[in-house]
Parts: structure tokens; C-alpha cells; sequence
């Protein structure tokens, strides 16, 4: 931490994971306090703080430009990002409340983690920090998550020493080869941020929605009660989907992927399809569920080996 305030600030974060980082390190001797205690303080902080900028998003040879704007009043939060290169789009997240807590939220603080073990999210990654860089005219300390099996990607993180905004995130497929990754080119923190700027128009604007996670989707009829056999050690269920949904989502904390089932006339050909872009893969194939011809789908941020292997254990329940 350079300056005294972000020394403040970095040890009031030390003392408020304190407990949680020292119960850790105990059951997982492989882990770093430091960095557990890092990730700890982006998980509770960073959501907090308002902040806005323009930043860039680079996936494959696909380079966009984006203004993000992240404001916090009445412990409420709202989002707005709008492309600034490429067609005219914006998505908009309003009036989600600071303290609503979904799985992934969970997952990600370590210290309440019971869906994953005694080792939380560093029984499937190895935490670390590092020397970061300066991002946006900001310095950063850089948080490092490097897989533990071949199932899921890693992630390089450099986070705001002051704000513990993330300022950049680069996500790493086999080999460390970058497979997607963004930065803030210009970015405002806290007091300096203006929630109330006028927000280019844009000709689609998508309003995300903010489903309970405790309340199954109405997302359609399946016609078949499903659920993947195998998922990878540490995803568990992002919302309470009906037993004849759709479409069912997972988390680790880290990567999120959805499973989608689709009822078909006739079975399929033998083979499969795979789409890619950036970190994200599409896998799909046909299957049969009992007699019932299907059509799965794997969506998500993961290997498609992974995807691939997720698709092949789904199957009919009773």
C-alpha cells in the first residue's frame, strides 16, 4: 500500500477477515493469508463504491470500448454499461439491494462457504497476490486464482489499493494463454464518481432482470424432469430452478455456466457443436433422456472439455 490512507484501509480490511483468514490457512496449509484476506476484502468492499469509467474488453481479436458507471445510494445499486464502439446497446441494472446475497456472493466470501468444504474457494484454486500494476493512473496489488484441476480457468486480478475496485481482469485458459480480457482506461472512485452524468442514447437497451434466487424461474417447460449427473467439485446451483426447467445455472464463485434442456420431434444425428468467444464456450449436442430426444446445451465461461463433459452426464430423474 502506498500512503496512509490505503495502509488504513488495508489493515481495517486485514481486521475485519482477520478470523475467517487465520480458520482458513488452518485447514488449508497451502493457502496465503494475505491474498485470502485480499479476495475477502474485494468480495465485501468493492460492490460499496461507486466509481464510473470508459474501459476496454478484449476477447480473441474482438477489441469493444465501454463507459461503465457503478453508483451506491441508499444501499441500493445500479449499473450502466453502454458500447461506445460497434452497434449502439446499453444494459441497465437499477435498484438491486447492497445486502441481497446470492450463491456466487457466498461462494466468494471464504469465510461462509459451507457448500464447499472447509477449504471454500481455495480447495479449487491456488490464491496469491503479487506486485501489481498501475491501471487507469491508479496502483493496484494483483490477486492471482490459478486453477487447481483442468475443469475450470484462471484469473488474474489487479485491484484498486485504495477502493479494492477491480481495475482489470485477465481470465487464462490452458497454459496461461489469455483468453479474454478488460481495463479500465479512465476511472473515477468514490466521491469523484458522477452518478448523475447523462448517459449517451442507445438504440437497444436491455434492462437486467433480478430473479430471487430462492424462487424458482418461470423460464419455460422442458416436459422432463432433468438434472446434470456430474458437475465439476465446487459448482453448486445459482437459484431454485423447477424440476422441469429449461435452463439451470452453477457457480463455483469464480466461472458461472448454465445447462439448457430442449425437447425435441425427432433424435438428432450423432456429433456435436462448439462455439467460442473469449473465455465463453457453447457446447452442444443431442441426447436421448429415457425415449425423449433432447437437445442440450452448455453455456458458460469454462473449458469446453468441461462443458462437454457436463452435457454427457445429464440425464432423466424421476
Amino acid at each position: 500500500m502506498r500512503g496512509g490512507v490505503a495502509v488504513l484501509r488495508w489493515l481495517l480490511a486485514l481486521s475485519l477477515t482477520a478470523t475467517g483468514s487465520a480458520a482458513l490457512a488452518q485447514a488449508c496449509p497451502a493457502t496465503n493469508p494475505e491474498a485470502i484476506a485480499l479476495l475477502e476484502a474485494f468480495a465485501r468492499r468493492a460492490e460499496a463504491v461507486s466509481y464510473e469509467g470508459v474501459l476496454t474488453l478484449q476477447r480473441g481479436n474482438s477489441l469493444r470500448m465501454m463507459s461503465l458507471r457503478h453508483g451506491v445510494a441508499d444501499a441500493r445499486v445500479s449499473e450502466d454499461l453502454t458500447l461506445l464502439s460497434g452497434q449502439e446497446a446499453r444494459i441497465v441494472r437499477g435498484e438491486h439491494p447492497l445486502d441481497c446475497e446470492h450463491p456466487g456472493h457466498r461462494l466468494l466470501r471464504l469465510a461462509v462457504a459451507p457448500e464447499q468444504g472447509a477449504c471454500g474457494l481455495a480447495g479449487h484454486y491456488r490464491i496469491s497476490t503479487a506486485p501489481g500494476e498501475r491501471v487507469a493512473g491508479r496502483h493496484a496489488v494483483r490477486l492471482l486464482l490459478q486453477p487447481r484441476d483442468l475443469y475450470r480457468y484462471g484469473y488474474v486480478f489487479e485491484l484498486d489499493r485504495e477502493s479494492a475496485v477491480l481495475l482489470k481482469g485477465t481470465i487464462l485458459g490452458a497454459g496461461g494463454r489469455p483468453l479474454e480480457q478488460f481495463q479500465f482506461a479512465s476511472v473515477s472512485v468514490g466521491a469523484d464518481a458522477d452518478a448523475d452524468a447523462e448517459r449517451p442514447p442507445a438504440a437497444v437497451i436491455h434492462q437486467a432482470a433480478h430473479p430471487h434466487p430462492a424462487l424458482p424461474r418461470e423460464d419455460g417447460d422442458s416436459g422432463l424432469r432433468w438434472a446434470p449427473g456430474w458437475l465439476p467439485a465446487g459448482f453448486v446451483a445459482t437459484d431454485a430452478a423447477g424440476v422441469h426447467s429449461v435452463h439451470r445455472s452453477y457457480t463455483d464463485g469464480m466461472a458461472t455456466f448454465s445447462v439448457f434442456v430442449e425437447s425435441l420431434g425427432e433424435a438428432l444425428r450423432p456429433g456435436e457443436g462448439v462455439v467460442r468467444e473469449g473465455s465463453t464456450v457453447s457446447y452442444t449436442r443431442g441426447l436421448t433422456l429415457g425415449t425423449a430426444p433432447v437437445l442440450v446445451t452448455v453455456l458458460g465461461e469454462i473449458p469446453v472439455n468441461t462443458a462437454r463433459m457436463v452435457a454427457d452426464a445429464v440425464r432423466q430423474v424421476r
